[in-house]
């Protein structure tokens, strides 16, 4: 089964329901299935063949469902990017990817014009073209929808359906290889564990361009239900009125979405959201009180605490009625597949112990594109002759009944709003401001974000900036959810006998002020402990 296969099939059986709500315009499945054929047909014509890779650069709306559908359709591969992204990793991510074709918004044009400067695919579609999009030869999409039917194109389950790109360690954007087989096995243990109808209405306030809020899609259309695609979560207030205005039934978030609502319980408590049965969470574990309040809030809500990877989609899930007795585990494996821990030798580890995870199914990546070293990394020979299984890089405790319990991440990635942060990404940028001389970022556990961003910078003796300065900068040069929460500017870095900075010793010392100010001694002149002294 092709990716696209159950849409197709959802289609033909009930053409006239609703599929998507989004920004004041309703789609019935007959609608996005005739506009991505047009797009297909227009992108095939326009030369992409099987297995080219499509960027799909655009905010989340009903576009970008259709394209979504279009490049499928046209058996090439989707990649989606980040509408925050800027133009240096959109210009990075277009040539990584060898992309035949850009699919866009008109507003992102400050972005994709300057990417498209240093690596310009030969097809080039925007919504809403002009004549400022004259030197990319790009078609209108609204026009490229209007092509036609597109004929069948050969495709099989082991054909690449997406690039996602995630952050790497090594600072550049890694892409992962998702093959159809792996998207749609990844769908139906993930549906099939919630128990999603056709007559549920999906809330998707997640971008489209990361696996949860792409899957919040692909599922939702699978089992012939109705998204209700929000562009993001900036206004929930907004977000809790389309909840009630649309009997929205399922609500995906991550904790930082619902520490944010859960501060506007007067809006809550004004409007009808009681038609909310499935509540799902995943990049960290929610707080126990917030638990009790989404419970208290959401009466009827079944809550999925979950944990997965780009490289696999979901991993565990814990089921509602073992939330009480085990608020902060993440669950145990889904259907079809199996789940275990080793040692750093990569010897299985009996339940009880701590080691790193290791995922073993049909939902696991093919690899990360054109990067075998790191492939190797992370895919690695099972238990049985010629397979590969993913290690995941986190470790957990599994206690005695198999549930497992997130201790932390076997590299330095940060977790931060739901998405993967590298710390050397952002180091790259830091060093891009002249006075600075050395500069070292680490996550730091936060209620709201799961990790804040916190840089530590030492800086030139002529150099007068400041940490909005810093702020300002990386603001020009990285997502939102990549810039420093908190810019510390140090007289030194802690090293280590070979000059190798230790990024732990940072961390003990957010730490250590973050105890003094919770014990009223902020501000105290003497240090508490010697490295205290990097502090300025």
């Amino acid at each position: 089964m092709l990716l696209q296969d159950a849409f197709l099939r959802r289609s033909a059986e009930q053409p006239d329901a609703e599929a998507l709500v989004c920004a004041g315009e309703r789609l019935s499945y007959r609608d996005i299935n005739e506009r991505s054929d047009g797009l297909a047909a227009a992108l095939v014509a326009r030369g992409v063949v099987r297995g080219d890779r499509v960027v799909l650069f655009m905010d989340n709306s009903c576009a970008t469902v259709i394209a979504i559908y279009a490049v499928l359709k046209a058996g090439a591969v989707m990649v989606p990017v980040n509408p925050l992204t800027k133009s240096e990793k959109l210009a990075f991510i277009l040539e990584d990817a060898q992309a035949k074709a850009l699919v866009s918004d008109h507003i992102l044009r400050p972005a994709y014009s300057a990417a498209l400067q240093a690596y310009r695919p030969p097809v080039v579609i925007v919504n809403g073209a002009d004549d400022r999009d004259r030197p990319w030869g790009a078609a209108a999409l609204t026009v490229a929808m209007a092509s036609g039917i597109c004929p069948p194109i050969p495709t099989i389950d082991q054909d690449l359906a997406a690039i996602i790109y995630t952050s790497g360690s090594t600072g550049s954007p890694k892409g992962v290889m998702l093959t159809h087989l792996n998207m749609v096995s990844a769908a139906r243990s993930v549906s099939s564990y919630l128990g999603l109808l056709a007559s549920d209405r999906i809330l998707c306030c997640l971008p489209l361009a990361f696996d949860y809020g792409l899957y919040q899609v692909l599922i939702g259309l699978t089992v012939g239900a109705c998204v209700v695609l929000e562009r993001s979560f900036a206004f929930p207030a907004a977000i809790v009125k389309v909840v009630a205005r649309e009997r929205v039934s399922v609500f995906p978030g991550v904790p930082t979405m619902f520490s944010i609502l859960l501060n506007h319980e007067g809006i809550l408590a004004a409007h009808d959201c009681s038609h909310v049965r499935i509540i799902t969470n995943t990049a960290a574990s929610l707080p126990p009180r917030h638990i009790e309040r989404l419970r208290a809030r959401f009466p009827k809500a079944r809550i999925f605490s979950m944990y997965g990877l780009t490289e696999c989609k979901r991993v565990t899930y814990l089921p509602p009625e073992e939330l009480e007795r085990r608020p902060t585990s993440v669950g145990r494996g889904m259907t079809n597949e199996e789940v275990y821990l080793v040692d750093p030798e990569g010897r299985r580890l009996p339940p009880g112990s701590s080691g790193e995870l290791v995922v073993r199914g049909s939902h696991v990546m093919r690899g990360y594109w054109r990067r075998p070293e790191e492939t190797a990394q992370r895919l690695r020979p099972g238990p049985y002759p010629g397979e590969m299984v993913l290690y995941s890089g986190d470790i957990f405790r599994m206690d005695g009944e198999g549930y497992l319990y997130f201790i932390g991440r076997s590299d330095d990635i940060i977790k931060s709003r739901g998405e993967k942060v590298s710390p050397k990404e952002i180091e790259n940028i830091l060093y891009g401001m002249p006075a600075i001389m050395e500069a070292a970022v680490i996550g730091v556990d936060d209620e709201i974000l799961g990790q804040a961003v916190h840089a530590f910078i030492v800086v030139d003796a002529k150099g007068a900036i400041t940490d909005r300065d810093v702020i300002r900068h990386c603001s020009e040069h990285l997502e939102s959810y990549m810039v420093p929460k908190v810019v510390h500017i140090v007289s030194a870095l802690p090293k280590t006998d070979t000059g190798k900075i230790r990024k732990t010793a940072l961390a003990s010392l957010v730490e250590d002020v973050r105890a003094d100010a919770a014990n009223g001694m902020a501000g105290l002149e003497q240090p508490l402990k010697e490295e205290r002294e990097y502090i300025r």
